[in-house]
């Protein structure tokens, strides 16, 4: 679930799920790659001790 709220409603992920749709994945194929990306992202947050810090566009 916290990947389909991610998809939603940070810019970044969007923009990458749709470029990954339109590259012709299939949807649940790319919400499992985002799920993997947020994993990533917050092991790597927690590991060096920072905050997540939100892009202002």
């Amino acid at each position: 679930m916290p990947a389909l709220v991610a998809i939603r409603f940070t810019a970044d992920v969007t923009a990458k799920f749709e470029q990954r749709i339109k590259a012709g994945k299939a949807p649940k194929q790319v919400i499992t790659a985002i799920m993997r990306k947020l994993i990533n992202l917050t092991d790597a947050l927690l590991t060096k001790g920072r905050k997540w810090q939100t892009r202002v566009a």
